[in-house]
C-alpha cells in the first residue's frame, strides 16, 4: 500500500478494544480519516462499540471471535477495503512478525506504528542494552548478551557487586536469569557472591530444559528507584524526533503494575531531592533521542527509565508502541501555543505517512498532569481482579479533567471476565504540583462508582488507593 495517498484517503483498521479503540477513533474522526473497528460477544456493551455506530460510516463495525486472532484481523481489514491498521496497545502493538505481515501481504496495508525491523530490533532487551552501550547510553548494571560460560558469568557478577558497593549499597545482590526466559520466569538473585556459582548452574539446567538455551543474564538489582519515562515522536523519516516530555510511573501495584503516572517526570519548582532532578531529566531525554536518531525511529515510542535514589538514571526498555499514559504528556504540551495536542492523532497522521511539521523548539510544556488508573480490584488483598456489575458510574465535569472510558455511563454495565478490569483513565490538569493533587483528590472524592457482584457483595476498586497516594506523586 502506497504512503503517497492523502491521509483522507485512507481507512485504518481499529485492532483494540476499549477505551483505546475509542480514542484511536475519536482521533481517526478528528483528522478526516475513516475507520472500521472489531468487538467480541464478551465486548457487545463496550462503548467502543456504540461510539464505532455513531461516528462511524458504512462497514465501520464487525465481530469477530478473538481480538488475538490475526487471520480474522486481516480478513476483516479486506472486507472493508481498509488501507491501514492502528495496533493501539497490548495485542499486537509489539509484534514485529505481525506488523511485518501488515505491510508485506499481498493485500498490503500501513502498520500505524515504528516499521517492523525496528519493533524487532528494540523490542530485544538484549540487543537495545547492547545498543545503548555502544553510544555510552547508560544501562543497568550487567551482561548484556547471554553468557554460556561460568567463568565469565562468575567475573562478570563479582563486578556488578562492586559496582554496588561502590555505590554505597549496603547489601548487594545478583540477577541471574534465563536469557531465553520470560514473565519472570528462571530468575533468581544472588545475596552471597560465593554462592553464584551453584546458582549459575541451576538457572542453566532450568533454562537449557526448559527453553532449549542454557543463556544466562547477570544483571544488577535495582530496589529502590523511580520509573521515569521518555516519550518520543518522530515522522517516517526518522530523521528529526522529538520529545513530549518525561513522566513518572513510581505509583504501582504490588505486581508492578502502573496505577499512577504523573507528567513531568520530577518537579524541581514543587519538591526538594537528593540529586539534580532537572539534569537528570535532560540526560534522559537526551540519551533516548540518541538512540532514537541512530536507529532512525519512525512513530510513537517510549523510553523507559531506572532513576535510583542518589541520581543515576539507567535505562531499562523502549516500548515501540503509543502507552496507556500517553495522554498525561498530552495534557501538559502544547505545540506552537496550540493546547490541544492528541498524541493518537499525532500517531495515525504521521504514520499515514505526514511529515512531522513541528520541532522542538515548537514544543512547550506547562503545569502538573496526573493521571489516574480506575481499576475494578481489591488492593487490599493484592489488588486481585473484582468482577461484576457496575451500576453508577459518573463524575463532575470540569475545565481540568479528561475521562476516557468505555464503560457506559448510561445503563448497568456487566465488565467482561476475558480481560483485565479497567474501567477509566482520568487525566488531571494544574498550574503546579499543589494543584493538580488537589484537584487529584476532589476528582476522586465527587466520583460516584457502584456496582455489586453476582453475589450481592459492593464493588471493589482502587479509588481509595488512589486518592492515599496521590499526597506521594513526584516524591522520591
Amino acid at each position: 500500500m502506497s504512503q503517497d495517498f492523502a491521509i483522507t484517503d485512507h481507512k485504518v483498521l481499529v485492532a483494540n478494544r476499549g477505551e483505546i479503540a475509542m480514542r484511536i477513533m475519536r482521533a481517526c474522526h478528528k483528522l478526516g480519516v475513516a475507520f472500521t473497528a472489531i468487538y467480541t460477544a464478551a465486548d457487545a456493551a463496550s462503548g467502543h462499540v456504540r461510539l464505532a455506530q455513531e461516528i462511524g460510516g458504512e462497514k465501520s463495525l464487525y465481530r469477530v471471535s478473538s481480538y488475538h486472532d490475526a487471520n480474522e484481523l486481516m480478513a476483516v481489514a479486506d472486507d472493508a477495503l481498509c488501507t491501514a491498521l492502528h495496533p493501539g496497545y497490548g495485542f499486537f502493538a509489539e509484534d514485529y512478525r505481525f506488523a511485518r505481515r501488515v505491510t508485506k501481504r499481498e493485500r498490503r496495508m500501513i502498520f500505524i506504528g515504528p516499521s517492523w525491523k525496528i519493533i524487532r530490533e528494540l523490542g530485544d532487551k538484549i540487543n537495545t542494552k547492547r545498543l545503548a552501550r555502544s553510544l555510552e547510553v547508560p544501562t543497568v548494571p550487567g551482561s548484556d548478551r547471554p553468557v554460556y560460560d561460568e567463568m565469565e558469568a562468575e567475573r562478570i557478577a563479582r563486578t556488578v557487586f562492586e559496582f554496588q558497593l561502590q555505590q554505597g549499597i549496603k547489601h548487594p545482590l545478583v540477577l541471574v536469569k534465563a536469557s531465553a526466559g520470560g514473565g519472570g520466569m528462571g530468575i533468581e538473585e544472588v545475596y552471597d557472591i560465593d554462592n553464584f556459582r551453584s546458582v549459575y548452574r541451576r538457572i542453566r539446567n532450568y533454562a537449557m530444559r526448559q527453553f532449549k538455551d542454557e543463556g544466562v543474564l547477570i544483571e544488577q538489582r535495582i530496589t529502590d528507584f523511580n520509573h521515569l519515562e521518555v516519550q518520543i515522536v518522530s515522522d517516517r523519516s526518522g530523521k528529526q524526533p522529538v520529545h513530549f516530555g518525561t513522566r513518572n510511573c513510581s505509583i504501582q501495584s504490588t505486581g508492578l503494575q502502573k496505577r499512577v503516572e504523573v507528567a513531568p517526570g520530577f518537579s524541581s519548582r514543587d519538591l526538594s531531592y537528593s540529586f539534580d532532578a532537572d539534569k537528570v531529566l535532560d540526560d534522559i531525554v537526551a540519551y533516548s533521542l540518541t538512540m532514537a536518531r541512530k536507529v532512525g525511529y519512525d512513530n510513537v515510542g517510549t523510553w523507559e527509565w531506572i532513576v535510583t535514589r542518589d541520581g543515576s538514571p539507567f535505562l531499562m526498555e523502549v516500548n515501540t508502541r503509543i502507552q496507556v499514559e500517553n495522554g498525561v504528556s498530552a495534557r501538559i504540551s502544547r505545540v506552537r501555543d496550540n493546547a490541544d495536542v492528541d498524541l493518537l492523532a499525532e500517531q495515525i497522521r504521521i504514520g499515514l505517512g505526514e511529515p512531522l511539521g513541528y520541532s522542538q523548539e515548537d514544543i512547550a510544556t506547562e503545569g502538573v498532569g496526573i493521571e489516574y488508573r480506575l481499576i475494578a480490584e481489591d488492593p487490599d488483598n493484592r489488588f486481585t481482579p473484582w468482577s461484576g456489575s457496575i451500576e453508577q458510574f459518573h463524575w463532575k465535569e470540569q475545565p481540568w479533567l479528561k475521562v476516557h472510558t468505555h464503560v457506559p455511563t448510561d445503563m448497568v454495565y456487566e465488565i467482561p471476565s476475558d480481560f483485565d478490569p479497567n474501567l477509566a483513565l482520568a487525566i488531571i490538569w494544574g498550574k503546579d504540583l499543589e494543584e493538580a493533587r488537589q484537584r487529584g483528590v476532589s476528582f476522586l472524592d465527587d466520583l460516584c462508582l457502584t456496582g455489586k457482584s453476582a453475589t450481592g457483595e459492593p464493588l471493589k476498586s482502587n479509588i481509595n488507593f488512589l486518592r492515599a497516594n496521590t499526597e506521594r506523586i513526584l516524591r522520591f
